[in-house]
């Protein structure tokens, strides 16, 4: 592993733990190494972004990314962080998980242009017997070992563990063996919340003396509160648009705080240090500008989903600001405006009623006086169109009949009507 690489994991704050202060110096140019994802949900979230972009990062210098699913490991659950008992899934359901979870990551790397080998762990364990496991795997851990190790102690201390989730360190220890023999992998990298399950695995490489096996970790990512990075109000951000819109995906990088937005720059972009250093002056110097926040939201958006979907996605928030809603479907407008009141009326009547009847039954203005008032001062809109006359009939205004319509008074002041057939 090059000296070079190293250093721009380290100025990325990509560097926790390693088993070997050399690994650069040892590690065989073009070595292989692996990254392990446990598929216990429908999609990969934002967290898991860091792994598969160190990954990239790797390749880009010509390591040979493995990226390990965990259809076995994934059916008994991985206790690391948790203080209670996982929720087994059926094997299918994981299975459809991996499936997922596998497209998500290929569509992620064709974009950055590099190639990985995708395994399941499921494959080479599925066939081994409890006896055969208990022998040539769990013989060379001591329960003493298994003990020691904080993930399995906080939960002695705690809620209790069963032996199932005890077992997992042996499982995925099981795994890098498995690699290191049959794909040449020595290699293995994750984040510090995996630090006693990956060095297990260094264990058994050494108690087994098949060869020298090394491994890193990256720091778990917090904001500057101290608050878990990839989490919103509405849980966790996601890496399918059918659970976390481009939209909204591109709206969690926008709200990062200027103390937060150069670290996640360095971490989730490939910017270079001079393009980082740019925009570090600008946070300095205008951060009103927001233009930190703006390139790191295009860089990852477009990265997940790509270009067209980030366009989208900003055309959405230009709506915010008065922008046209031509083009824009009803379930992306619910979703820009999922934040604001809302209010439903009949489709028909509503078409026959004036504008200013539209205001008041709306609920978004309390009386015709008022309307009256806001048109002439030009404050009134609908779906971003100023109003000049509260007489004319929806009918008339819109002539093509539509699902939702958006109301505005004043400069940011929204409502949203549904028409109801």
């Amino acid at each position: 592993m090059t000296v070079e690489l190293f250093q721009d994991l380290e100025w990325r704050g990509l560097l926790q733990d390693r088993s070997d202060d050399e690994i650069a110096g040892k590690l065989p140019a073009g070595a292989p190494f692996y990254v392990g994802f446990d598929p216990t949900a429908t999609s990969l979230q934002l967290g898991n972004l860091i792994p598969l972009l160190v990954s990239a990062r790797m390749a880009q210098e010509g390591y040979k990314p493995i990226i390990l699913f965990g259809g076995a490991t994934g059916s008994i659950g991985d206790p690391s962080g948790k203080n209670k008992e996982r929720q087994l899934l059926s094997r299918e359901e994981i299975q459809a998980n991996v499936d997922t979870q596998k497209a998500q990551t290929e569509a992620i790397y064709e974009r950055i242009g590099i190639t990985a080998t995708f395994v399941d762990n499921f494959d080479w364990t599925k066939d081994v017997t409890m006896l055969e496991f208990l022998r040539d795997i769990g013989k060379h851990f001591t329960v003493n070992y298994m003990l020691a190790k904080e993930v399995v102690k906080s939960r002695v201390e705690g809620a209790g563990i069963s032996f199932t989730e005890f077992s997992y360190m042996t499982l995925q220890a099981f795994d890098y063996l498995h690699l290191f023999k049959h794909h040449g992998c020595r290699l293995q990298i994750g984040g510090s919340d995996q630090w006693g399950n990956i060095t297990a695995g260094l264990e058994l490489i050494r108690r087994k003396n098949v060869g020298e096996a090394f491994a890193f970790s990256f720091p778990l990512l917090t904001n500057s509160q101290g608050k878990k990075f990839g989490k919103s109000e509405d849980g966790a951000i996601w890496l399918d648009p059918k659970l976390t819109s481009p939209y909204k995906l591109h709206q969690f990088w926008l709200n990062t705080d200027d103390s937060d937005v150069i670290r996640y720059i360095k971490i989730f972009t490939f910017l270079d240090k001079e393009k980082v250093a740019e925009l570090e002056r600008c946070v300095e110097q205008a951060p009103e500008k927001r233009l930190a926040q703006k390139t790191l939201a295009d860089e990852v958006c477009t990265l997940i989903h790509g270009k067209d979907a980030t366009e989208d996605a900003k055309r959405s928030a230009q709506v915010l600001f008065g922008g046209s809603l031509e083009g824009l479907s009803t379930e992306q407008l619910e979703e820009i405006f999922s934040d604001v009141p809302s209010s439903s009326l009949p489709l028909h009547d509503t078409r026959e009623s004036s504008l200013l009847d539209l205001f008041v039954n709306s609920g978004a203005i309390s009386s015709k006086g008022e309307c009256k008032r806001l048109i002439k001062n030009g404050g009134a809109y609908l779906n971003n169109e100023r109003i000049t006359d509260g007489a004319l009939s929806l009918k008339e205004a819109l002539p093509e009949p539509q699902e939702l319509l958006v109301l505005r008074t004043g400069k940011k002041k929204y409502h949203l009507v549904k028409l109801l057939s």
